[in-house]
């Protein structure tokens, strides 16, 4: 039983030694033969003495040649001149756009306030006609009352009348 624990043990470290060198080998192997070569190159190659000709590998003719080209990252004051009118007229170009379209997101605002400001006085509008509907209602509930109470005191006035003079609820029943 000790065994197996220690074989398990020595199992796991060759896996994580593997691992590590499998991870870490190729950068470092790289590395080291980048120095070996650079080290074993300097050694047996001399320096080399390069005198390049100023003649490029492909000439053009001279008719064919376009001089302007040499000539082109010189600074010209009158193509320079041009150049800022140009980059004026444009900013000034740009800055008419956005204020267009400011003025244009400006008049939606402002048609959406109107309407919005028109609901709102439909709203109030109709509120005000509920309210005054509320109190034309309250009136009649008020008058009607009064009017239910006027009939019950006139209801009571003839019904004692009516038995004062003999008149009882179980007789009126029965008769008619």
């Amino acid at each position: 039983m000790a065994v197996r624990p220690r074989v398990l043990k020595a199992a796991l470290g060759l896996m994580a030694v593997c691992l590590a060198a499998y991870i870490v080998g190729p950068p470092l192997y790289w590395h080291l033969m980048e120095g070996l070569a650079s080290a074993s190159a300097s050694a047996s190659c001399p320096l080399c003495n390069c005198d390049c000709d100023s003649v490029p590998l492909l000439s053009i003719p001279q008719g064919l040649n376009n001089a302007s080209f040499a000539d082109c990252a010189k600074h010209d004051p009158d193509v320079s001149e041009d150049t800022q009118k140009n980059f004026a007229e444009l900013l000034s170009e740009e800055l008419k756009l956005r204020e267009a379209e400011a003025l244009e997101h400006q008049q939606r605002a402002d048609m959406a306030l109107l309407e919005a400001k028109k609901v709102t006085s439909q709203y109030q509008k109709e509120a005000d006609k509920c309210n005054s509907g509320m109190e034309t209602c309250e009136e009649a509930r008020e008058k009607s009352e009064a009017a239910l109470s006027a009939q019950r005191q006139m209801t009571a006035v003839w019904e004692q009348r009516a038995r004062q003079r003999g008149w009882r609820e179980g007789n009126a029943r029965s008769q008619s």
